[in-house]
This record gives structure tokens, C-alpha cells and sequence, in this order.
């Protein structure tokens, strides 16, 4: 009774502050709708001018989505006014191409479309050169009585259609469906913990966590009613993040919301249980808010959003001990690969155990407030 008690009060003290139902549900859906729009973006188109060009290579660049307008003369002023990227001029045998270089990434698309296309046409060009020289010396071969060439025929080659097949995604894939998921373990994550540090610390500054200290109640029912109360609303975020996340942003098919459910109420449980556990060594808010850097924001880059393979050894095995690594390993699974939740038991199991180490530290570390 005194665990519900606890979290009958906490429930109702969060629902009458404003600011903390808008950081409950408001912000994190507008910061993943941010995040969505961002990098859904379409890739920014390049613009090059071209003077004395073939017409075959501006056909293989503008296949490339990029936009190619033929100049008389090269123009350096158009360049600087920001009217092209780039622009690529012939003279004889070489190709100068002038890059704005104002975005890297377009440049180096410009660089690398103009060096491919003259690459390979040059291959074409030699093929086609040694053909003709074969079918020369063929016909010349011909005319002689008794030729060993007479009965050889050169053949045109056959086109090879190609089709290409997926195991994850299609062709539509972006990089931001590959990377959506974990976003969305990480908005769960810092929003649970934000709202359980700042609501436990609000709990401890105001001096109600001393009088019920005071009471006949455990230090595990404290920590027990606090994990209930905040709990709940850690669910409800989760529910509203993953619905607007599948049926809004359709970042997920929707036969996966009861598994993404289920993994985001998880990693809401142990970013509860953390913020709970940080927030009794934090002694004002904004001691709370520089736990952020130190112990989220790494996550971030170890939750799988860079590959780890590029990483160096140590910090792939730090990964491991992470929670949002097995969290982003988690939804992606189910959410991009389209797994079932016995693929993702271990890292289930692996999050389940964080929340109730942190739970067990949480209890621990009420001692130096009172000694039950």
C-alpha cells in the first residue's frame, strides 16, 4: 500500500505541471520529427557548367543528378557568384574542372562523376578501337583463299539485365531508416531520464523524500513507489513516441509496434532507474543536466548510429557496456530487420539486468540519507 500510495502521489504531481507533460510527450516528438525531416531531406542537387564537353559525357553527368548547363567560355565570375559548383572545360586532351568547393560533398561528387565518366569512356573507346581493328584484319584475312578467318563471325555482345535484391529494406532504403531506430531508443532514453532525475531531485530539494524517510517505510519501497510512479509515465511516453513514430513517420512497418512497444517500455525502465540512481549524487539541477554529457551523449556514438568496425578495439568493447548499445541493436533488429523478438532476447535480458543493478544501487545509495 505505501508503494502505491507513493506512486498515486507522484502520478497526479506530474499531471498538474504543464511543463512536464509538454517535455513528456511535445518535445521529444517534435525533436524526432526534426530529426526526420533533416535527414529525409533530398541530397542537394550539383550544378556544373561545361564548356566544349562531348555530348555523351553530359548525358552520363546529368544521369547522375547533377545539373549541366553548356557555357561558350570559361567563366570563373558565374562560378564565384555561386551560380555553378563547378564548372568542366576541354581543351584538346584535358578537362580542367573548377570547383566552388563551398560544400565538400558536392565538390567531391563533382570530382568523382567527371573522373568516372572519362574513365570509362576512354575504356569505350579502346574497346571500340581494338573492334574495329579486329574486324579489319578480319576482312582482310578473308580475301585470302583458304583464310582461317572466313568462318569466324564476331558476334555482338549480349546486354545482362540485372536484378538486384535486398535482405533488409529495398530500394527506397535511406540512411535515415537505418539509423531512425536508435533515435528513437535514444529520445525514450534522455526523456525518462530527464524526467526521473529532475522529478526525484525536485522530490529530495523540497524535502519530501526526508519526511518520508522519517516514516516506517523501507528504503526499497521508496525506490519501488518512485519506479511505479515515474513508471507509468515513462510508458505513456513511450507509447505516444513509437505511435507517431510507425503511423505518422511510418518509420516501421505497423505488425512491429507491439515488439518496438515492449523494447522502448524496457529502455524506459532503465533510463528510470539511472536517472533515479544519478539524481541522489546531484545536489541542483544543473548538476543533474552535466550528467547529461558524461553519461548519454557517449552512448549516442556507441548505440550503433557510426559503425563500430571503424572504431578502435577498446572503444568497440566499451560499446558493450553501454545500454543504448543493446537498445539500438534491439529496435533496429525488429524495426529495419523485421526480426522477432526471440532474435532479441539477449539484449532484452542485458537491459533488464542495468535497470535492476541500478534499481539495487538506488536503494543502497538512500543509506547516506537514512540508515533503515
Amino acid at each position: 500500500m505505501r508503494v502505491f500510495g507513493l506512486t498515486r502521489r507522484l502520478l497526479l504531481e506530474q499531471l498538474r505541471d504543464k511543463r512536464t507533460l509538454a517535455l513528456l510527450i511535445i518535445a521529444p516528438l517534435l525533436i524526432l520529427t526534426l530529426f526526420y525531416f533533416v535527414f529525409q531531406s533530398d541530397e542537394p542537387t550539383a550544378r556544373l557548367g561545361v564548356v566544349n564537353l562531348e555530348p555523351s559525357v553530359i548525358d552520363t553527368i546529368e544521369a547522375q543528378n547533377i545539373e549541366v548547363t553548356e557555357l561558350d567560355q570559361m567563366d570563373l565570375s558565374r562560378l564565384k557568384n555561386k551560380e555553378f559548383d563547378g564548372i568542366a572545360e576541354k581543351k584538346n586532351d584535358k578537362v580542367t574542372l573548377t570547383l566552388l568547393n563551398q560544400d565538400v560533398a558536392v565538390s567531391k561528387k563533382l570530382e568523382l562523376v567527371v573522373n568516372q565518366t572519362y574513365q570509362k569512356k576512354a575504356q569505350i573507346t579502346v574497346i571500340e578501337d581494338v573492334k574495329a581493328k579486329l574486324k579489319d584484319l578480319t576482312e582482310t584475312l578473308n580475301k585470302i583463299p583458304f583464310s582461317p578467318t572466313k568462318n569466324i563471325k564476331l558476334d555482338e555482345p549480349k546486354k545482362t539485365d540485372i536484378e538486384t535484391a535486398f535482405i533488409y529494406g529495398d530500394a527506397d532504403t535511406t540512411p535515415f531508416d537505418t539509423f531512425a531506430p536508435l533515435l528513437i531508443g535514444f529520445f525514450v532514453f534522455l526523456f525518462v531520464f530527464l524526467l526521473a532525475g529532475m522529478g526525484f531531485l525536485k522530490e529530495r530539494m523540497t524535502g519530501t523524500l526526508e519526511r518520508m524517510l522519517i516514516t516506517p517505510s523501507k528504503r526499497y519501497e521508496i525506490v519501488l513507489g518512485y519506479v511505479c510512479g515515474f513508471g507509468l509515465l515513462a510508458i505513456i511516453q513511450s507509447i505516444a513516441i513509437v505511435l507517431y513514430a510507425v503511423y505518422v513517420l511510418k518509420l516501421a512497418p505497423p505488425e512491429s509496434i507491439i515488439k518496438v512497444i515492449i523494447i522502448n517500455i524496457t529502455i524506459a525502465l532503465v533510463a528510470l532507474s539511472l536517472g533515479l540512481l544519478l539524481s541522489a549524487f546531484a545536489k541542483s539541477e544543473f548538476q543533474m543536466m552535466q550528467f547529461i554529457p558524461v553519461v548519454i551523449v557517449p552512448q549516442i556514438f556507441l548505440s550503433g548510429i557510426f559503425p563500430l568496425d571503424t572504431l578502435a578495439r577498446w572503444i568497440q568493447w566499451l560499446a558493450y557496456l553501454t545500454p543504448l548499445y543493446y537498445a539500438g541493436d534491439a529496435l533496429k533488429a525488429v524495426m529495419y530487420k523485421g526480426l522477432p523478438l526471440s532474435h532479441i532476447t539477449f539484449d532484452l535480458a542485458i537491459l533488464l539486468i542495468y535497470a535492476i543493478l541500478f534499481i539495487t544501487l538506488n536503494i543502497m545509495a538512500l543509506k547516506k540519507y537514512r540508515t533503515l
